[in-house]
């Protein structure tokens, strides 16, 4: 009789259980029902607003849900912190930017999320509606925009990405600002191939990026990498058209944090200018690249497949007479194979002042027109394993 709890005590300890498991259960905002409009036209930036502001507040984990339709948004501003670590945006339709661009002028992004802990984003498509700058752009009229970068993460941690479309974006698709722990799966980025700057996913002064399963066409890097990008794991990215996966440009200050321990497995390059390139500007800075593993790649028709420019500067401005101080050292190319739509498919162009150092090529196989291609070194040294074509000049 001792052990048995009272029936009473019993019914008690049920109710909290269950008011707990209650109170735990997550909400969902549905822009809709907060005013958004699915007609592609009606302004319905105040109704994501009005959902972010909820979810941010909540003390459990909350969703912001978009259904199908077009939805047009101005500029929209997600800041944290917020209550909770675990807020979903699910994204069943398309987001729509101002085909004006002057609606957004100059403004760093269409849709930034800065400060924030946990947030996932799933699915639906961002159209940038670029076109219209891009054109302005290519007329040398001299008076446009920079334009917008259309997906922002700023100064957060513990993101998820996954399933999402960006479409024509003004400038950059998705930039990832000083992040950490940010994780990107089956995004798609399409764009013109001779839209100007309209970089897929960008990371710099961030660590712990992932970027996975994804295909990748725009009209300028398909994935670029910045100073004070550390720890990143990128694999299975097509790309194409672009300007092919780009470490850099670095050394565009003289004091600049520096790149390392990055690995780029399993690419495809289809048509792009270039394949694995990494890039400094040619004037004094403190920057560096190193520990970096470009493996498993296949470049078909690729203008550079494999490529160190270290003498970067558009129009000579600012540069002539200098040489880079970015010291790029231990990184290695591994079973990179198919070919190169210029002769010279391998081509380390490095710094007088800081020489490349700890290159290695280990079973690197280019052709040119179905014969062997060429290399080219300059201030480089390093060593080669495996079969190598072209054979290295290391």
């Amino acid at each position: 009789m001792g052990n048995q709890r009272s029936p009473l005590l019993l019914a008690l300890v049920s109710v909290l259980l269950y008011s707990s498991v209650v109170l735990a259960d997550p909400v969902t905002y549905n822009v809709v029902s907060l005013g958004a409009k699915a007609d592609g036209e009606t302004d319905s930036t105040q109704a994501f607003l009005a959902a972010w502001t909820k979810a941010c507040a909540s003390e459990n984990a909350a969703t912001i849900y978009v259904p199908a339709g077009r939805f047009y948004l101005r500029q929209v501003a997600f800041n944290g912190p917020c209550s909770s670590n675990a807020i979903s945006i699910s994204i069943d339709g398309t987001l729509v930017a101002p085909s004006d661009y002057g609606v957004l002028g100059d403004s760093d992004n269409w849709l930034g999320f800065s400060h924030v802990d946990g947030v996932t984003l799933s699915g639906g498509i961002l159209d940038g509606q670029g076109t219209g700058l891009w054109a302005c752009k290519s007329s040398g009229k001299g008076n446009c925009p920079s334009g917008a970068t259309t997906l922002e993460f700023s100064n957060s941690k513990n993101i998820v990405v996954s399933g999402l479309t960006s479409q024509n974006s003004q400038m950059f698709h998705i930039v990832v600002n000083g992040c950490e722990n940010v994780k990107m799966q089956d995004i798609k980025v399409t764009a013109d191939g001779n839209s100007p700057n309209t970089d897929g996913i960008h990371v710099q002064l961030s660590s712990g990026v992932t970027i996975l399963d994804s295909k990748i066409g725009t009209g300028d890097d398909c994935i670029s990498i910045g100073p004070g990008a550390t720890n990143l794991w990128i694999e299975n990215v097509a790309c194409g058209p672009g300007h092919g996966i780009s470490i850099g440009s670095l050394g565009k200050e003289s004091n600049e944090a520096g790149v390392q321990n990055v690995t780029v497995t399993t690419a495809t390059f289809t048509g792009t200018q270039n394949g694995v390139r990494i890039k400094s500007w040619g004037r004094a800075s403190n920057g560096f690249a190193r520990n970096i593993l470009f493996q498993h790649a296949v470049m078909m028709n690729v203008q550079n497949p494999i490529l160190i420019d270290q003498n970067y500067c558009p129009d000579n401005k600012g540069c002539p007479g200098q040489v880079s101080g970015v010291k790029i050292s231990d990184v290695t190319y591994q079973d990179i194979h198919g070919s190169s739509a210029t002769e010279v498919a391998v081509k380390f162009d490095c710094s007088s002042e800081n020489p490349c150092s700890g290159i290695r090529l280990e079973n690197v196989k280019l052709t040119y027109q179905n014969q062997v291609a060429e290399a080219s070194c300059t201030h480089a040294a390093g060593t080669t394993s495996g079969f190598v074509q072209p054979t290295g000049c290391l």
